[in-house]
């Protein structure tokens, strides 16, 4: 059993492809890839194929590179099942970025899903207490300045992820001009950034361009910063 993203463009790879086996009434998905939009309906698909009757359902997330804040969305569709199937669901073995997500989320980092049998039927209405308490005026602010939080920290990661190949780039045309190693391009990029004050992935972007036969030569600040921290390496 296996489940791939919708129909793509040509050349545009699926974010998300979830492997899977039954084995008596119990059945195994590995998703693979990462937790983004439209996640949570390629796991839908995967959760209508399941053979009836079936008695647990268990995730492995460890191909699980990534993860934005759909990947909530993915794990309350599997909270829903578990309450409508009345089955035991888990989602375990996290790591790396998506993990940091679960951290900032609150959520259990061994299973997210570990207290979804606890959680309160969301149609029935709780019973009115005698004497309600006054509720902190900080409170309802909390909720929305943790998804804050965990937003930034998603656009930071994707920021970096987006950066790296264009710095490993960098480091490769250093690595051939200048006969250094990769620390060694590592940390003339690194100098170069601070000396010119440009961002690394900017400066990166230059060295990178400027390696191309009809490129453009980087920035004079950029240039100068590159000669310098040449200097400095071979001091």
């Amino acid at each position: 059993m296996t489940s791939a993203a919708p129909p793509r463009l040509a050349g545009s790879p699926a974010t998300l492809v979830i492997d899977g086996r039954v084995d008596a009434d119990r059945a195994l998905l590995v998703p693979r890839g990462e937790l983004v939009h439209g996640c949570a309906d390629i796991l839908a698909e995967v959760l209508a194929a399941l053979p009836a009757g079936i008695g647990r359902v268990d995730l492995d997330m460890g191909d699980v590179a990534f993860m934005d804040t759909a990947g909530l969305q993915f794990l309350d569709l599997l909270g829903g099942f578990s309450h409508r199937q009345a089955v035991p669901v888990t989602a375990t073995n996290w790591h790396g970025q998506p993990l940091r997500i679960l951290e900032l989320s609150g959520l259990d980092t061994t299973d997210p899903l570990r207290a979804t049998t606890h959680r309160p039927d969301p149609e029935r209405k709780p019973e009115p207490e005698q004497e309600p308490e006054t509720e902190s005026p900080a409170a309802p602010s909390a909720p929305a300045e943790q998804l804050h939080v965990l937003q930034e920290e998603v656009d930071q990661l994707r920021r970096a992820i987006a950066s790296r190949p264009v710095i490993d780039q960098a480091r490769g045309v250093l690595m051939a001009l200048h006969a250094c190693t990769s620390d060694e391009a590592w940390h003339i990029l690194r100098e170069a950034s601070q000396l010119s004050n440009t961002k690394l992935r900017t400066v990166a972007a230059a060295v990178t361009a400027g390696a191309e036969s009809d490129g453009p030569p980087p920035p004079p600040e950029v240039r100068a910063a590159l000669r310098t921290a040449l200097a400095r390496l071979r001091c």
